[in-house]
Parts: C-alpha cells; sequence; structure tokens
C-alpha cells in the first residue's frame, strides 16, 4: 500500500479541536481529517457521525463533505471505513530495523514503495496488551518481521507510530547472505545476494568453500575499505545453477525442511474412514492438471440436469481433497502449514505446504485409489445461473488423470487409449457444462487482462533452455471456471450458516490510482469515467477500444498498475477482479492454509465429522489472514527473484549483445526494459541516455529530454545492449540503442526534488547548472 507518515498530532482519541466544536454540527474539514487520522478504528461514515453527534439532515451534509474529500484526494475508502492518505493500515507487516536512544525497538513496513521517500518508523510498544504482549516483545529483536497492530502516536516527537506486536513471523540472524568467492592470492570475498550491498571480506571461512551460500557475521573495521565479517553456516553449495532457489528461499526466510515432528506425524497418518462421508467411488470424477503436477487437489464431473424444470441445465459436481481431517488444528502439521501460509514454486522445485506423505499420497486425489474430499455439487441453469448447490463429505475414486494438454486433445478429436473411452460419458459433459458456465461468467464480465504468464524450462543441469508463453487451452478456462464457482459456493454456504470465515477479498482500485490512469488514458483519447463506481467491465471497455491499437500492452499494463492487491481477510468486501460479491478460496487446500481455513469451517458448520474449525481458531482469524497474507507476497518475492536470477546467469556470456526490449517501466532515474523473449527485467540509468536531461513525466509514463522534446515512453518496442548480468543479485543492466522519439508536451505532473525543480537524466558524469541530479 503507497502511504506517507501522517502528520503529527497531541490529541490522538477525541474529535476536540483547539477551537471548540458545536456538537451535532458537522466539523470543519481539518478537525474532520484529524478525527479521521487518530482514530482509524472509528473511521466509517457511522462512528464519525456518532463521534460528533450528527444527525438528521446533518447527515447528508457529512455524507457531502466525505465524497469531496475523497474526490479531492484527502480520504480513500478502505472496505467500509475511511483514512487519510498516508496512513499506515491498522495491521501491518514491519521489520524492526533499529532501537531508539532508550533501547525500544522501531520497525518499519516491509513493502514501502521507493518513490514515497522514506518509510514511517514504528516504535514498538513495550507495556500494555497484558502478559502476552510483554513476551512478544521479549522474543522480538533486530532484523525480525513482525504483523503488528498500529496506533498513532500520541507524543509530538519521535515516530509518527507505536505498534502492538500480533505475531513474530521472521526470526532473522545478524547476518548477511552470499556466496563465498576465493581469490587467486589467497583471499575470500563474500558476493552479496541483494544488488543494494556491497562485496565483504570474509577473515574466517569456517569450513565455506568456493561457490557455498553462507551466513556471515558482519564486521566493519571501519569507515573506508570493504567491511569485514566470518561465516557463521554453511546453507549449501551453489556450484550448480540448479541451487539458485536456496538463495531466495534462505533471503525471504522461507521454512524448507520439515521438523522431525511434522514428518512423524505425517507418517503416523493413515488412510479416512466412512464415518461422516458418503460414498461416491462410483461417480468417474477426473482430475485434469499440468502433465507435470504431483498433487492432484481438485477432481471434477459434469451432467445435464434431466429435470423438467431446469431444462437444458448442468450439474457440475467439484471434489477437493479433505485435507481438513489430516490436518488438525495445534497439531504439529498444523503449526508447520500455518508458518509456510502456502506452497512456494520455483523452477527447479517446490517448496510444499504439507509433507509428501500428505500432498502427495494421502491427500492427492490418485487415479483408482479411494481418497476422502470434500465435494460441492452445483445446479446451473441453460444461462449458466447458478440455481443452487450442496457440499458432501465423501470418499472418492478418481477415474483418471489427465493433463490439460490430454483433455483439449480428446475434445478436439485426438483420443488416446486413455481418454478414448472418457470422451462421451466425461469429457464432452465437462465442455457442455464449461459452455453453460461460460454464458454467466460473460454476463459477469470479470476483469479480462491480456498478460500473457510465461514458464522457464530448465535443462537437465539446472540452467535454462527456453522461456515459454503456454498456449491458453479452453481446459485451462474449463477446470478455472469450475473452481471459481466453487470458492462462490464455500462463502456463500458459510455465510448462510453465519459461520465466519477467511475471504478473498479484492478492493477497487484507489481513487488516487483512477485518477492516474485516467490523467494517462486521456493522453491516447480514451475516457474512463469519474466517480467512485467503477466496475471490472469498466476496465473491459478500456481494454477493447486498445485491443487493436498499438497501445495494447502500453494500456493493459496501465490498467494492471492501477488495481489493488487481492488479499485474505474475515471482513468481506468483494472481490473487485472477478466481479464477485462473495468469494473464499476453497479448491487447494493442499497448498494454501486460506483454503484449509475454510474447509474447516465448512466441516464445523455443516457439521460433516471432525476436523472442524474450532472456537480459539476463529477468533484468530484477522491474525491469520493477516499472516497469511504477508506469507503470500514473501513466496511471490522469493519465486520473481529466483526467475530474475536465472535469466541474469543465462545471459551473463552475453555481455556486448543487443536485444529487442520493450519499456516495463518509467522512474525518475531511468528505464526498467522487458525482453519478451527471456521474460527478464533489466535497468537503464537515466543518466546514460544521452546529453539531454530527462524529465519524468508520470501521466504519460515517459521520461523526455528537456531541451529535444524526444524520449521514451512505457510500452515502447525498443532496442537494447546488455553492458552488465550479475547472477547472484539478479541484476542486469543495458544501454540504449534505440533512438528517441518525439513525446507529446510534458504535463505538469512530473516528479521534483526536494528543492521543487524537475529530476533530470543525461550523460554520464555531467552536472546539471542547478545541481547535481
Amino acid at each position: 500500500m503507497s502511504q506517507k507518515p501522517r502528520p503529527r498530532t497531541k490529541d490522538t482519541s477525541t474529535p476536540k479541536p483547539d477551537a471548540p466544536i458545536i456538537q451535532g454540527a458537522v466539523p470543519p474539514r481539518d478537525v474532520l481529517l484529524k478525527f479521521i487520522a487518530d482514530n482509524p478504528e472509528r473511521a466509517s461514515k457511522r462512528e464519525v457521525a456518532k463521534a460528533f453527534g450528527i444527525k438528521g439532515a446533518a447527515r447528508v451534509e457529512l455524507k457531502d463533505l466525505l465524497r469531496d474529500l475523497e474526490d479531492e484526494g484527502l480520504l480513500q475508502k478502505k472496505r467500509k471505513s475511511l483514512v487519510r492518505p498516508g496512513a499506515l493500515p491498522p495491521v501491518t507487516v514491519l521489520d524492526i530495523t533499529t532501537r531508539d536512544k532508550d533501547g525500544e525497538l522501531i520497525g518499519r513496513p516491509a513493502e514501502w514503495p521507493e518513490m514515497e521517500g522514506a518509510a514511517p518508523a514504528v516504535l514498538i510498544r513495550q507495556s500494555g496488551g497484558g502478559k502476552n504482549n510483554k513476551r512478544k516483545v521479549a522474543t522480538a529483536g533486530l532484523g525480525d518481521r513482525i504483523v503488528a497492530k498500529i496506533f498513532p502516536s500520541k507524543s509530538d516527537t519521535g515516530p509518527a507510530y507505536t505498534a502492538r506486536i500480533i505475531k513474530v513471523i521472521d526470526k532473522r540472524k545478524q547476518a548477511a547472505l552470499g556466496v563465498v568467492k576465493l581469490l587467486d592470492d589467497g583471499t575470500a570475498r563474500l558476493m552479496p545476494i541483494e544488488r543494494r550491498d556491497n562485496e565483504m571480506i570474509l577473515d574466517e571461512l569456517a569450513g565455506a568453500k568456493d561457490g557455498d551460500l553462507v551466513e556471515v557475521d558482519v564486521k566493519r573495521s571501519g569507515r573506508h575499505g570493504l567491511p569485514r565479517g566470518e561465516v557463521l553456516s554453511v546453507v549449501g553449495s551453489l556450484t550448480s545453477e540448479k541451487a539458485v532457489s536456496m538463495i531466495a528461499i534462505h533471503a525471504h526466510g522461507i521454512p524448507h525442511i520439515f521438523p522431525k515432528e511434522a514428518l512423524d506425524a505425517a507418517d503416523a497418518a493413515r488412510p479416512a474412514t466412512m464415518s461422516h462421508r458418503e460414498d461416491w467411488r462410483d461417480l468417474p470424477l477426473v482430475t485434469i492438471d499440468p502433465a507435470d503436477a504431483k498433487d492432484h487437489d481438485d477432481a471434477v464431473f459434469a451432467e445435464l440436469d434431466t429435470r423438467p424444470e431446469n431444462e437444458g441445465g448442468v450439474i457440475v459436481t467439484v471434489a477437493i481433497a479433505d485435507v481438513s481431517y489430516y490436518v488438525r488444528t495445534k497439531s504439529a502439521l498444523d503449526r508447520e502449514a500455518m508458518k509456510r501460509g502456502n506452497s512456494v514454486y520455483f523452477p527447479d522445485r517446490v517448496v510444499p505446504m504439507l509433507p509428501e506423505r500428505i500432498s502427495n499420497d494421502l491427500c492427492s486425489l490418485r487415479e483408482g485409489e479411494d481418497r476422502p474430499a470434500l465435494a460441492v455439487r452445483m445446479v446451473f441453469s441453460k444461462e449458466g445461473r447458478k440455481a443452487s448447490h450442496t457440499f458432501h463429505r465423501i470418499m472418492m475414486k478418481s477415474a483418471a488423470k489427465l493433463s490439460y494438454q490430454q483433455a483439449q486433445a480428446a475434445i478436439e478429436g485426438k483420443t488416446d487409449d486413455k481418454t478414448g473411452p472418457l470422451l462421451e460419458p466425461v469429457l464432452k459433459p465437462l465442455w457442455t457444462a464449461y459452455e453453460t458456465m461460460k454464458r454467466g461468467r460473460d454476463r459477469r464480465q470479470p476483469l479480462e487482462l491480456d498478460m500473457p504468464e510465461r514458464r522457464i524450462l530448465l535443462k537437465e543441469d539446472g540452467t535454462v533452455d527456453k522461456v515459454v508463453v503456454p498456449p491458453r487451452l479452453d481446459a485451462h478456462k474449463l477446470i478455472e471456471e469450475m473452481m471459481i464457482q466453487a470458492n462462490v459456493a464455500a462463502a456463500e454456504t458459510l455465510e448462510t450458516k453465519r459461520q465466519k470465515l477467511i475471504y478473498r477479498t479484492h478492493d477497487a482500485p484507489s481513487l488516487a490510482k483512477q485518477e492516474s490512469l485516467r490523467e494517462f488514458l486521456a493522453t491516447l483519447s480514451i475516457p474512463l469515467a469519474k466517480g467512485g463506481n467503477l466496475r471490472a467491465n469498466s476496465f473491459n471497455g478500456i481494454l477493447s477500444k486498445a485491443d487493436n491499437s498499438p497501445h495494447k500492452d502500453l494500456v493493459n499494463q496501465m490498467v494492471l498498475r492501477a488495481q489493488s492487491q487481492a488479499v485474505y481477510s474475515p471482513e468481506n468486501i468483494g472481490h473487485f477482479g472477478l466481479n464477485l460479491m462473495k468469494y473464499a478460496h476453497f479448491t487447494s487446500p493442499i497448498r494454501r492454509y486460506a483454503d484449509l481455513i475454510v474447509h474447516r469451517a465448512l466441516v464445523a458448520s455443516l457439521h460433516l465429522g471432525e476436523g472442524g474449525l474450532t472456537a480459539e481458531e476463529e477468533a484468530q482469524l484477522d491474525d491469520i489472514a493477516a499472516e497469511i497474507s504477508t506469507f503470500e507476497r514473501r513466496a511471490m518475492a522469493a519465486e520473481r527473484e529466483t526467475v530474475d536470477r536465472l535469466i541474469a546467469h543465462h545471459l551473463a556470456g552475453r555481455i556486448g549483445e543487443s536485444f529487442d526490449g520493450r519499456v516495463a517501466g518509467v522512474t525518475r532515474s531511468g528505464l526498467f526494459i522487458a525482453l519478451p523473449e527471456y521474460g527478464a527485467d533489466g535497468f537503464i540509468p537515466a543518466s546514460t541516455l544521452g546529453a539531454d536531461y530527462y524529465v519524468h513525466d508520470e501521466v504519460r509514463q515517459s521520461l523526455v529530454g528537456e531541451r529535444t522534446g524526444l524520449g521514451y515512453q512505457l510500452g515502447d518496442d525498443v532496442e537494447v545492449q546488455l553492458v552488465e548480468a550479475i547472477p547472484l543479485a539478479g541484476a542486469i543492466r543495458f544501454e540504449m540503442l534505440s533512438a528517441p522519439r518525439k513525446m507529446p508536451t510534458a504535463t505538469r505532473s512530473y516528479h521534483k526534488s526536494k528543492t521543487g525543480r524537475p529530476m533530470r537524466g543525461g550523460g554520464a558524469g555531467r552536472r546539471s547548472a542547478r545541481g547535481r541530479r
């Protein structure tokens, strides 16, 4: 979330301003903004009205004032509350970075956009919260990552916020991570894995060899020269590129080794019984997955609805592995799954959420083997509207394990020994059901971004073979739509039962992002309506207008950037991208903890036997949702960085070669360049673009030469030369070969320096008459 520190203020608990306020009257704008900033938990329209005693006709005046403040960008709507732009959210992930002069811990948000300046400091509360908080504070230290409850500070001095620790989620040693490099003169260096870090001289190797990934205790030896350090532990050897994912695993603190008690619990698990289960083993459910999938957590079946009252309708059954039967609350398996939050997928390995005995055996819906499952049977009308659904705890037996390509080929007339007998009774009804469901999807109009996903294929030695864009088959879309509808059914059922759950939520784009997108689209003569009631299909109209234009990829990127990030939350705000009001993750409990929570909630609320959600667990859903959202972002960052490192290693031997690229990002300091052929991103500093001085036009997403009016814009196809590739850091640097093109007149929305002057690029080493950049 892009946010800045709030202004300093003394009063944090009441709306009383310095000047007297008439109770029952709408307060002045500054008083209202101050109250919302100081009272984030009382910032809904209803609470604001209550705080100021506003009733009757005055509530309309208050509503109009709040809407004006939103339109001006002074307030943002988050779920049901209003927040000041720049205010940290009530629950935030913090990295503990330092101590103040009194020795108290200071944290900063774990995620903070560089363009927003310095992240706000947060004082970790030592008191309050009872013994539990004191225990958490006692166990926290420098370098740790925590989930914390945020409060506005009551002091005029010091950090703008205080925080109470909810949970320490990542205990970090005071150690640097890097790879040992032995030099010819017998000395050793630590090659950093973070782009911002420097090399280090190693005084003590502790048995580490050249190419080993190590943790190092940093011991600086003065103000000048390289820092020095001693090896604390050897993580593993990185002499093979196949181990490059280990860098991301350790850099992000991803648990990847199961403790003995978890493995023992998995080994001791026995096949599920028929207790509280319906016998569905005769139903020909099939799994359709990637060809290399090792675990299969969903199976599908469809048939025509033969009832006269639903003529032309279909019945779709989705069965999901019953992980809740094996992974019980507070068990060793549950504790480890909660620490991981989700499985993490790298090009060369998977770090699973659950041990293989559970994920690849007992819970995997293997072909021809009895397996426990939670199933939902959904009835759709011929128009694709879901008429009803029911949940069942079952025992099933998969009729076949199919790949996406195999199922698609069969529908297209190319059957094999396995799909031939399944074509008429199983596959064709599935495709008929999908065509029916698709009518409902088309009417719903979810966000339809055209952003192809690339996949890295590795050679036997772990090096990059090639980067491919797998075709998007109807088989993929069929499974996706059936899973979405199963997720919707789970959320609807739990709401009907008044059972608390964790939703998968996706907020609408903020007003600030909408305005930025609106200004950009105006430069392409594409209108975007004003107002806070945009729907996903509003963006689909924009994408459609750009579909056959040279700006198609650019517009897709900008629409994507305008979107909020999906998160897990016990409070439902709907899913903007899917255009759904009720949505929860139910279909992947083998690899996502959120789905396991939903399974437990269904078991408890529908009285389906053992393994249901406990009252204690239900009371902790806020904390659980915050943690698993953090773990999801952690996994995404680790996966992305591993791809960057693999591609950088792949290109390291091609320094000096030229490549076709595309401008994928524009900042005041330079251009990010994507190589579509490789799925790689590199950087071109503005200082290397030429002799002109470049101004960052934020609206048009471009760098424009101040003197010539020539420049580069997001989405431009360019030719670049590779000048540097640092595999360990995943860093790639280019030089621009393509000449700049004529840009439209720059807008007033460029970035400025602290002196109010435009930020510029220019020739390397040059000095502006107005000071060094």
